[in-house]
């Protein structure tokens, strides 16, 4: 019987019987060959197998070594942390001594060496200035300009320390931002920014003593207080403390 006189079931057996006995004889081969396979291969290979699964599981069977993402500070924290510096830079002004009553308020600008307030009338030419941890130095008006006085103090005075004043440019801020301050009670008020234009920064707080600081939620600096209630923003500071000093 030739292949042509087999029926379609026959061949389609016969196909089947040959991919077995085939499929059969590579198995073999295979394994023959992985018998005769040298000795280092074999070991470099399960090197690479051992090496790589330590790599993957690594991370899982020490969970120690992976560093949690620390949560962001919640509201209630950032208001308390700008209360905080907002109160750490506020300062009292005295004519003589710290024992006669304070005649200004100021916030104290540790990088500068200088405490900014409201420009009045009546502040002395030389005062002491009462920090916040309750330690005081004499201070001599450096400079004063039409709205904003600076004071300065010696090279060789000791100052205390406090949180960097980061003075926000009065183009910064916006209509709804809100702001914290500290009444002359050292009472916490918070606010928000209603208006900012060429007169100052109008705001909801009420209660500001003038010189005193006002700042945002970062602790910031943004302002201080004046006599008609409108914040002066930190540019008028910036300006007087880079002008030359009076002659």
């Amino acid at each position: 019987m030739t292949i042509e006189e087999l029926t379609n079931t026959q061949l389609l057996l016969l196909t089947i019987l040959v991919n077995f006995i085939v499929s059969i004889a590579t198995g073999v081969l295979v394994i023959s060959m992985l018998d005769q396979s040298p000795t280092p291969i074999t070991q470099t290979v399960q090197q690479i197998v051992d090496t790589t699964i330590e790599t993957v599981t690594a991370p899982i069977a020490n969970p120690g070594t992976v560093k949690p993402v620390p949560a962001a500070p919640s509201g209630e924290d950032q208001l308390k942390a700008a209360i905080a510096s907002d109160s750490a830079r506020t300062v009292l002004i005295h004519r003589g001594s710290t024992t006669t009553p304070a005649i200004a308020f100021g916030v104290y600008l540790s990088k500068s060496r200088a405490v900014a307030t409201a420009a009045v009338a009546q502040l002395p030419k030389e005062a002491i200035i009462q920090f916040a941890d309750g330690t005081s130095a004499p201070a001599s008006l450096s400079k004063q300009g039409a709205t904003v006085a600076i004071y300065g103090f010696s090279d060789t005075a000791v100052l205390p320390d406090a949180p960097a004043a980061n003075p926000v440019a009065a183009t910064s801020l916006a209509q709804g931002q809100t702001v914290v301050a500290l009444t002359k009670a050292s009472a916490a008020i918070t606010g928000i920014i209603s208006k900012v234009d060429a007169s100052g920064i109008t705001t909801t707080l009420t209660g500001v003593p003038a010189g005193a600081g006002v700042v945002d939620l970062s602790g910031s600096l943004i302002g201080i207080g004046s006599a008609s209630g409108i914040l002066l923003p930190t540019d008028r500071i910036m300006v007087l403390l880079e002008s030359p000093p009076a002659s």
